[in-house]
C-alpha cells in the first residue's frame, strides 16, 4: 500500500491549496493515473474480491478532513450499476479490466437520455463526474467473462452521501452506497 500512501499524500499536497473543481479533476487524475493505475502491485487480494450477484465497493482511504476517499470498485462479469449521481466531483480510474461508463443528461420533458457516446474506459484511464461536469451515469463491467477493478476518488465519503438512483421518466429515489470492507 506504499503507493497508495504517496498518492494520498500527494492528493494532500494539491487540495492543500484548496483548488477549484476543475483544477482537481485535471492534476487528481495524473496523481490517479501516475500513482496507483500505472502499477498493479499494491491493492491487497482482499480489496479485490467480487461478488456474484452485485459489484463491491471497498474503502482504501478516507481522508480525515473528509476532503475525498479512495475506494476499489470490483465488477464480476456483467456486472452493472443503477443510473446515479454523485453530487461531488469524482475520479474514475481502471486498475484491471476496463468499465463502460454512459453518461445521462434530463431533456426538457424530465426524462433522462443518454448524453453522447458510452465511455470505454481501459487500464490506466481516468473519467470524472460531477456535478459541473455530467453527474448522472451507469457503469458496467466492460467484459461478461472476467473481473474488473476501478479506483474511484471521490470528493467526499462517498459512502457518507445521500444520492439518488434514477429511472429513465427522470423519477428518483434516495440511496447511499456501502463499504464491502466497513
Amino acid at each position: 500500500m506504499d503507493r497508495l500512501h504517496t498518492f494520498t499524500a500527494a492528493m494532500d499536497a494539491l487540495l492543500a491549496h484548496r483548488p477549484d473543481e476543475a483544477e482537481i479533476i485535471e492534476r487528481g487524475s495524473l496523481l490517479l493515473r501516475d500513482h496507483l493505475l500505472a502499477h498493479d502491485d499494491w491493492l491487497p487480494a482482499a480489496m479485490a474480491q467480487p461478488h456474484r450477484q452485485h459489484y463491491r465497493q471497498y474503502l482504501l482511504y478516507k481522508d480525515a478532513q473528509g476532503r475525498y476517499s479512495v475506494s476499489s470498485f470490483v465488477w464480476g462479469p456483467g456486472q452493472s450499476t443503477p443510473l446515479h449521481d454523485h453530487t461531488v466531483w469524482g475520479l474514475v480510474g481502471i486498475l484491471r479490466g476496463g468499465e463502460v461508463s454512459q453518461g445521462y443528461r434530463r431533456q426538457p420533458d424530465g426524462t433522462l437520455a443518454p448524453d453522447g457516446p458510452a465511455r470505454h474506459l481501459q487500464p490506466g484511464d481516468v473519467g470524472a463526474v460531477s456535478p459541473a461536469v455530467g453527474d448522472i451515469h451507469q457503469v458496467l463491467n466492460a467484459y461478461r467473462d472476467r473481473v474488473s477493478v476501478g479506483i474511484h476518488v471521490y470528493g467526499a465519503d462517498i459512502c457518507a452521501i445521500e444520492r439518488k438512483v434514477y429511472a429513465l421518466d427522470g423519477s428518483s429515489k434516495p440511496f447511499r452506497s456501502s463499504y464491502a470492507n466497513a
